[in-house]
């Protein structure tokens, strides 16, 4: 690890420390805690994403983790994002738990994702302690985790807004089927509430080339879930009214690509990273709908100040689908 890549992992540190404070203790409203990354000066950037993975490296996690640290080579990687449900089945029993070295450091090896790992929290992720993976703690034993409800990542030309998803998701309230960790959530309608307000003036603050909101629940999918509700009620109209070019979920475990009909925004689903359902898709005929594949795999983005590439990999690294546009594109639709 350089000496730059040094300093952000300190800068991190510091501000998780600080950010968790004040989630941990149900704060309700304040601006997202914001982290930034800077690139390496080449005027590009360029991640993977990665989705509903954490399972010691069964359901082909390690290949796909093997795939991904030859394609971070092949790329030069800033960081990796999260989608959720990092750790199955109930998330975290504890800062101490072993699944987290077992399902995440002893996995994640390549020396190509030794790099910031951004994560938000799935629903899986609230089964367990959920505040365990929010932890400085956890830094101490693997320096690339950063998981917090909700927070901003400036990555200079790109500036991404990862937001807790789960509490929106009103069934996970009805169904007695599981129990999840709402510590810091509750009272609910007043914890999405002001995220949302959060998120809002967040969008409308940025000054970034690239807009993406990341979550864990999908807005818009064919898989298994289908679309969230409660984001499509209540989310979407935020991004489309502050110029999100894309919005990025796990959940369906699956790959997906799927255009919005009334934006720019594009919805990508990265929820293969080990697990996937074979079969189980909604509607192939979406008339929006621009990739869908059912087997495991991942994700990466590249940007520079114009232009924007997506692709998607299978669980043997190979191209599976790809998409490009440009702001100036984006800026005539």
């Amino acid at each position: 690890m350089g000496i730059s890549e040094k300093k952000t992992m300190n800068m991190i540190m510091l501000c998780l420390w600080l950010a968790t404070i004040s989630l941990i203790c149900g704060q309700t409203s304040a601006k997202f805690p914001k982290f930034e990354h800077p690139t390496k000066g080449d005027g590009t950037l360029k991640f993977l994403v990665i989705g509903d993975w954490g399972r010691k490296g069964e359901y082909n996690q390690s290949q796909v983790a093997l795939q991904m640290g030859r394609i971070g080579e092949e790329l030069d990687l800033d960081f990796v994002i999260s989608t959720g449900d990092n750790f199955y089945d109930n998330g975290l029993y504890g800062e101490t738990d072993p699944a987290f070295v077992e399902s995440f450091t002893n996995i994640y090896t390549a020396k190509s994702l030794q790099k910031p790992w951004y994560a938000v929290l799935g629903n899986h992720d609230y089964r367990g302690d959920a505040v365990a993976q929010l932890s400085p703690y956890l830094q101490k034993i693997d320096s690339r985790w950063l998981c917090l409800r909700s927070f901003v990542v400036n990555a200079e030309i790109v500036e991404l807004f990862m937001l807790d998803t789960t509490p929106f998701v009103n069934d996970y309230f009805i169904n007695p089927e599981h129990i999840y960790d709402w510590r810091g959530v509750i009272p609910t309608k007043g914890y999405t509430t002001y995220a949302l307000k959060d998120l809002e003036r967040a969008l409308k603050e940025s000054r970034a080339k690239w807009k993406i909101v990341v979550g864990h629940h999908a807005i818009r999918s064919v898989g298994h879930h289908g679309d969230t509700a409660e984001l499509v009620n209540l989310l979407l109209p935020v991004l489309r009214a502050n110029g999100v070019d894309l919005y990025v979920n796990g959940h369906d475990h699956c790959l997906e690509h799927i255009s919005d009909d009334k934006s720019p925004i594009q919805f990508l689903t990265s929820g293969a990273g080990s697990k996937a359902w074979r079969g189980d898709v909604k509607n192939l005929s979406h008339e929006n709908l621009k990739f869908f594949y059912d087997g495991q795999g991942f994700m990466s983005l590249q940007f520079t100040d114009s232009d924007m590439e997506i692709t998607f990999y299978d669980v043997y690294g190979e191209v599976l689908h790809r998409w490009t546009t440009s702001n100036q594109l984006l800026s005539d639709m």
